[in-house]
């Protein structure tokens, strides 16, 4: 049984895939599995996955339709072995000891998830060179070089995820800014496998990260947070988010929201869902319910307040803090169809 199991989603990806498999292949820690899974890929990213798988066992493929992100993420786990778990998507990379990094801080902490964070000047300098006409498939961020001593990187570890937790915007000088677990994306944490097994992502929507994210909050973790941008965020400039209509956008985000407030509703303390829902919640509500003024014709517009609609029905907006109460009686106007836009 290896240490980590780190599963890749792999669909389309043949540009970017051979840098992702080798920033696994080299990293510094070795006792690890791949489960790539092909989710139907039709280009040649098949090929690319067996050459790897040739060269090094620890490459294991799964082949099945294509069913997207979330389905391929599912299709994964069971095939993983490893104490800890990570993800990594097939058109990102990540810094050459992760794993080691990672592997250190949970074993020393005994944690459930290590959190580290992504290079947040490699993703605008590609897409300041994309605009410009330049070429990005092969710029390397300094940050790739950099080498680290496990013992003197400096960490927090908290058994209170959601005091760290958070879609919050905080102020620079803030001295708690730099201990923030931000944002809801998967692949910028180790997961203790035990933890996660029982909690699948959301088929066929965007942003699924959310509300698997807020469900694995619910289980009070032990988080070792370690503020080192060990993962690189490429945007693939026709991927599925860039490239998706603002409707659907709308709609996964529903969905999600939904989802995550019927598992808190029942099972969250009054401390998780005030904490969740002032954090979490009506920043996604906020991000739904802007999506409105891209509604173009009256098809969409209506298919927007139905949504609307859904999540009003759910309960989810039945306690707003102070800074939402006015966005809640827009929402609820335009889902009654009071207001267009």
């Amino acid at each position: 049984m290896p240490a980590i199991s780190i599963i890749i989603p792999v669909y389309n990806v043949e540009k970017y895939l051979r840098r992702c498999l080798d920033s696994v292949l080299n990293q510094t820690f070795t006792d690890w599995e791949a489960i790539c899974v092909n989710d139907g890929s039709p280009d040649s990213s098949d090929k690319i996955l067996a050459e790897y798988a040739a060269r090094d066992k620890r490459f294991k493929i799964v082949n099945k339709k294509n069913g997207g992100l979330s389905d391929a993420r599912n299709a994964g786990f069971p095939h993983a072995t490893g104490k800890y778990v990570m993800y990594l998507d097939s058109d990102d990379f990540i810094h050459p000891q992760t794993m080691e990094l990672a592997y250190f801080m949970a074993t020393r902490d005994n944690s459930d998830i290590v959190s580290f964070t992504y290079d947040r000047h490699y993703r605008p300098a590609l897409m300041v060179r994309h605009f410009l006409h330049m070429n990005t498939d092969n710029v390397v961020p300094c940050r790739m070089h950099k080498k680290y001593k496990p013992a003197r990187v400096k960490t927090l570890v908290t058994d209170d995820v959601y005091k760290y937790a958070t879609e919050r915007t905080h102020n620079m000088f803030n001295p708690k800014r730099k201990w923030l677990i931000k944002h809801c994306q998967v692949w910028k944490n180790m997961y203790r496998r035990e933890l996660i097994a029982d909690i699948p992502f959301i088929k066929g929507i965007l942003f699924e990260d959310f509300p698997w994210w807020s469900v694995v909050m619910l289980k009070n973790p032990r988080v070792t947070i370690m503020p080192l941008p060990l993962y690189f965020y490429v945007p693939n400039f026709g991927g599925i988010v860039l490239a998706a209509k603002q409707l659907r956008i709308m709609q996964s985000l529903c969905t999600g929201i939904e989802s995550a407030y019927a598992v808190y509703r029942d099972k969250a303390t009054p401390y998780q869902m005030k904490m969740w829902t002032d954090n979490f919640m009506w920043y996604f509500i906020n991000w739904a319910y802007r999506k409105v003024r891209y509604m173009e014709t009256p098809a969409d517009l209506e298919a927007a307040r139905q949504c609307m609609r859904e999540l009003v029905r759910s309960g989810a907006l039945e306690s707003p803090t102070c800074d939402w109460c006015e966005m809640k009686h827009d929402l609820i106007s335009f889902a009654r169809g009071d207001t267009n836009k």
